[in-house]
């Protein structure tokens, strides 16, 4: 590092420590928000500094997270896209690809997914001309069930697409004996989990694919960015096709004939030794990310286990301090499971006296940030309105979950005084409700 570039990113930590004093906490007045990225110095000098270097595209940093990331959970493969969103479309349309011969997805083709969730668990199916099956989940983990799964496989069912609930994993080694054992593919969204276990394996390990979201509200955060990752270097190459536009060439930028095969061969019904670069064997997209962003997921990742130690904490100190409160099922661990959780739930019982509403809007009142379990049901939605879907067994707790459920903050940025707040908050709201 020269003389200049030294200089400027210790003016960059001053910055930082001057910008970034904390204030004291005012119970009402500061916000405690749901969920929020938390970023310290080393975070804004990476992202500084890949600045520095004019990295503005996908790069050395880039590549350099892929490789860590799946290290971190002990698969041979990640590949980093522009969002969580994208990580989930690459994914279920790999599933897609000619690539796969008899085992490929094709239209009308069926995977089972639960109606209460975030929409681009589900949208992924039908961009590719698919059937969503949809199945409840079980209160008080949100998660479904193996069994509930295996009652939905039908004639057609191909694949199992199912994120783990607010950190909270689902059932996902029953779930991948299951698919093993129909000879369906298994995609792991493990965009709210990262840092999660189920019988003392990381969640994202079990599935054929996995994905995960670097959006500020997650564990980690690039701002933007996700990732897809996989055991299977088949897949791992039809993912990277797919991101980068379709091409079968896998030579990055700048790069020539690392691939060996630019001008000597044959593909299609192209002339003989047409350029390798220009090849394309998918119809695929652009879903890259920059080294801006790698930067700074390479200095989130050295924090996961303090992250993820913090989540647990407030989620424990909240579960301890609000249990036995009457009107409310509180949340509970998968049993096997060591959640990294995403966020704290709460059902409204019907008979509480009191409304999800009403205690939604007094949390808000006294500046403690809430969210709702995304879409709920998303079968009572618009945008699946005029959709093919097909729905097995009824959906009682996705309704459930529509009318009566919410959630509150578990991130790190979420102080002890902070959360013993929210306690006494809602304490009083039941007290003088009930």
């Amino acid at each position: 590092m020269n003389e200049a570039k030294a200089l400027l990113l210790e003016q960059v930590r001053k910055y930082h420590q001057e910008a970034s004093r904390p204030s004291a906490f005012v119970p009402g007045v500061t916000p405690l928000l749901p969920s929020g990225a938390v970023l310290d110095e080393s975070d804004r000098v990476a992202l500084v500094e890949a600045a520095l270097e004019m990295q503005i595209a996908a790069g050395t940093s880039s590549v350099r997270f892929e490789r860590e990331f799946a290290r971190t959970f002990k698969l041979r493969k990640a590949h980093l896209t522009n969002s969580g969103s994208s990580a989930n479309l690459l994914a279920l349309t790999a599933l897609t690809s000619p690539r796969l011969e008899d085992r490929r997805l094709r239209p009308g083709d069926e995977v089972i997914t639960v109606a209460a969730g975030f929409p681009t668990t589900v949208n992924p199916i039908l961009q590719n001309q698919l059937v969503p099956v949809f199945v409840d989940i079980e209160l008080p983990t949100y998660n479904t069930t193996a069994e509930r799964i295996a009652a939905a496989i039908g004639p057609r069912t191909r694949a199992i697409m199912i994120a783990h609930a607010m950190g909270n994993p689902f059932p996902v080694q029953e779930v991948a004996e299951l698919a093993a054992e129909h000879g369906l593919f298994l995609i792991e969204d493990n965009c709210d989990a990262v840092g999660s276990t189920y019988r003392g394996r990381p969640t994202g390990t079990f599935g054929d694919l996995s994905t995960v979201s670097f959006y500020p509200a997650h564990h980690l955060t690039m701002g933007e960015g996700g990732c897809v990752l996989t055991n299977s270097l088949a897949l791992a190459r039809i993912i990277e096709s797919l991101r980068n536009w379709g091409r079968d060439c896998w030579c990055e930028p700048g790069e020539n004939d690392r691939c060996l095969r630019r001008f000597g061969f044959q593909f299609g019904d192209l002339p003989f030794g047409y350029d390798h670069k220009y090849i394309f064997s998918h119809v695929g997209y652009n879903l890259k990310t920059t080294d801006l962003q790698a930067a700074l997921g390479l200095s989130q990742l050295r924090r996961l286990d303090e992250f993820g130690a913090a989540r647990q904490r407030n989620w424990t100190r909240l579960r301890e301090g609000l249990d036995g409160l009457p009107g409310l099922i509180l949340p509970e661990p998968t049993p096997d499971s060591e959640p990294s959780w995403f966020g704290f739930l709460l059902t409204v019982k019907p008979d509480a006296g009191f409304t999800r509403a009403k205690l939604v809007q007094f949390l808000e009142s006294r500046k403690i940030g809430t969210r709702l379990l995304f879409a709920g049901n998303l079968t009572r939605h618009p945008a699946y309105s005029d959709r093919e879907y097909r729905v097995v067994g009824e959906l009682t707790n996705s309704d459930i979950v529509t009318e009566h459920t919410f959630w509150i903050g578990v991130y790190p940025a979420l102080t002890t005084e902070m959360i013993d707040y929210m306690v006494a908050s809602i304490r009083e709201f039941v007290a003088r409700e009930r």
